[in-house]
């Protein structure tokens, strides 16, 4: 049984990043055109997908009993510092589509654990990351005067650019530390 020594560093971690994006959630970027449709951001498509990576480097070495007790936690400490730097919806919004795209991570991943090691953190992060952005800005801002379908539609976007990139650091860590979890995992090609 994993106790907080465990996996305070993820735990860290994933705090900082969901308290960090539910703050810059509410500054937009206007970054002109691509392909001739407006370009619309905010801040936190640089900071949250970074959750993704967090799971995913957590579920390899501690496996999926800590990597959801990380995302419980994370949860439930981010929600709570988020309700005071943002507001109430965004709160919400960010807790409920955090829960549930990073918890079908966790199961994602270990359904591919054994492939070749890019493909369980990339389909992983790739899935969350549309759950995520749907239900996200779907209960944010549907409704209001922000243009969420952009802002949702540009965000995937730098999600799923910054979940090809992560792999960087996933195999670079993959090569520094071993899995305390199950069986070893040896990278393939």
């Amino acid at each position: 049984m994993a106790d907080l020594r465990t996996y305070w560093r993820p735990l860290s971690a994933m705090i900082a990043l969901i308290v960090a994006s539910n703050w810059l959630v509410q500054f937009p970027i206007e970054l002109g055109a691509v392909l001739g449709l407006p370009l619309l951001i905010t801040w936190a498509a640089f900071t949250y997908p970074a959750t993704f990576l967090v799971t995913d480097l957590t579920n390899r070495r501690h496996g999926p009993y800590v990597a959801r007790r990380v995302i419980y936690a994370g949860f439930a400490v981010g929600i709570a510092l988020s309700a005071i730097l943002a507001t109430p919806r965004i709160a919400v919004a960010s807790g409920t589509a955090f829960l549930v795209a990073q918890l079908l991570d966790v199961t994602v991943f270990n359904w591919l654990r054994r492939q070749p090691w890019w493909q369980a953190p990339l389909a992983a992060s790739l899935l969350g990351s549309v759950v995520d952005t749907a239900i996200f800005f779907s209960i944010a801002f549907a409704g209001t005067a922000v243009p969420w379908d952009l802002l949702a539609a540009s965000d995937l976007v730098v999600k799923m650019a910054y979940a090809v990139f992560a792999l960087i650091p996933y195999r670079v860590y993959m090569a520094l530390v071993r899995p305390v979890w199950g069986e070893p995992v040896t990278p393939s090609a």
